[in-house]
């Protein structure tokens, strides 16, 4: 273990490892703590889930040379199709009258030519994060886990289960929804469960999906079909808890004639590719996102249900918001961790991050249902922005990650 370190970051999952090399990359000496080595977070049975990786986000990893790394894994997301369905069945039955449809040729001027968006599998987003964690130099200290924080006026000293101890100006709370340092930092939670299973598995279709990603809201929850590359796509079938535990205990042809139902005829047969996962969902935000010389980054700080698939990217924001904030005051000669400076990362991040979980969890309740004046006003709501171009087009470039006050990683530029 080194004794110089600038950066103590609790997590090397993907928003603490892109912190980490936005840091390193700037000159600064980071460290991550992880309990899970590398090589183990890139097997296929350790992540079985596809992150929808916004525009912006994307130009973060170009902009700190992972780009390369994940390039040929990524699928370009050139069309999503949300329709509003009703059981057995998203696919079942014909077209839904109500529909939206988002196009990236629609945006084209204004994203540069991006597509809407990258469907990635998280194991290959690690593992290109890892090789660039390596190339860096950054130290890891792997398996290891936080058992306890410290906080001084100077330095806060992290002491991990084994009894070593490791000081920095700044702690960063990176290691999920149960994180250490943000309860040692005595930052609460609010949040609830849905009472929500997510079943995640990757499928191989026998049509091309040809970038075509398509969310159908069922009463029981969303079900998304995410194009991923070699036509294979993302399945993410929200049910009810007890529901979700019996489609993942299910023998394999109960649950392929199940999940052939929900798809329908429009893709031809999808067959299933690997492992069966299943994620409960719930939401849960710390009441604040810095305590003295800690801050809190990715599902420490807020996580949200992936009904729009917003989470991992309002993760990658504000790791790009934390690294700016971080650079430019040690290059002012100031005190990274200071409550001064954690405070800008904070107000930068606040109202988005406010904003954006109150918007997740009014869609869940808002399609989650099958109540008839609810179906109606949302049958409207998606009508009336179907046929209003500036509405899809603000909606668009709003889930690219590339509206509002955007980090210079977020807009491609080097810190």
């Amino acid at each position: 273990m080194s004794d110089e370190a600038d950066v103590i970051i609790a997590g090397a999952g993907i928003a603490g490892a892109t912190l980490a090399l936005a840091l390193a990359k700037s000159g600064l000496a980071p460290v991550l703590i992880d309990p899970v080595v590398f090589d183990a977070q890139v097997a296929p049975s350790f992540d079985g889930r596809a992150s929808a990786i916004a525009f912006a986000a994307y130009r973060q990893w170009r902009a700190l040379d992972v780009a390369s790394a994940l390039d040929a894994h990524a699928q370009r997301i050139e069309q999503i199709l949300v329709t509003d369905g009703r059981r057995p069945g998203a696919s079942a039955g014909p077209p839904p009258p109500v529909f939206l449809r988002f196009d990236a040729a629609e945006i084209a001027d204004r994203s540069e030519g991006e597509p809407l968006g990258y469907l990635l599998e998280n194991r290959r987003i690690r593992a290109g994060l890892a090789e660039a964690v390596r190339r860096a130099g950054i130290e890891v200290l792997a398996p290891a886990r936080v058992a306890a924080l410290e906080t001084g006026p100077r330095a806060a000293t992290v002491r991990l289960a084994d009894g070593r101890a490791l000081s920095a100006p700044l702690v960063v709370g990176a290691e999920g929804r149960g994180s250490v340092v943000r309860e040692q930092a005595g930052l609460g939670v609010i949040g609830w469960d849905y009472g929500q299973t997510g079943v995640v598995a990757t499928v191989k279709l026998e049509r091309p999906h040809r970038g075509v990603a398509h969310e159908f809201f069922l009463p029981s929850g969303p079900f998304a079909i995410l194009p991923l590359t070699e036509d294979r796509a993302s399945l993410v079938w929200t049910e009810s808890a007890r529901r979700g535990a019996a489609l993942k205990a299910a023998r394999p042809e109960m649950f392929h004639a199940h999940l052939q139902r929900r798809f329908g005829e429009f893709v031809g047969e999808a067959r299933v590719e690997g492992p069966v996962f299943t994620y409960p969902l719930s939401l849960q935000l710390a009441e604040r996102l810095t305590a003295p010389r800690v801050a809190l980054l990715g599902d420490a700080a807020h996580a949200v249900h992936p009904i729009a698939g917003q989470g991992l990217n309002l993760g990658l924001k504000g790791a790009a918001a934390l690294a700016e904030t971080i650079v430019e005051a040690s290059r002012l000669g100031e005190d990274i961790g200071s409550t001064a400076v954690l405070e800008r990362y904070a107000r930068w991040r606040r109202f988005d991050v406010a904003t954006l979980s109150a918007g997740m969890d009014l869609f869940v309740r808002l399609f989650s249902n099958d109540q008839p004046l609810l179906r109606a006003v949302r049958g409207a709501g998606m009508a009336a922005v179907n046929r209003m171009g500036p509405a899809r087009r603000f909606f668009m470039h709003e889930a690219g990650g590339a509206a509002g006050d955007l980090p210079k990683l977020l807009r491609g530029e080097r810190l």
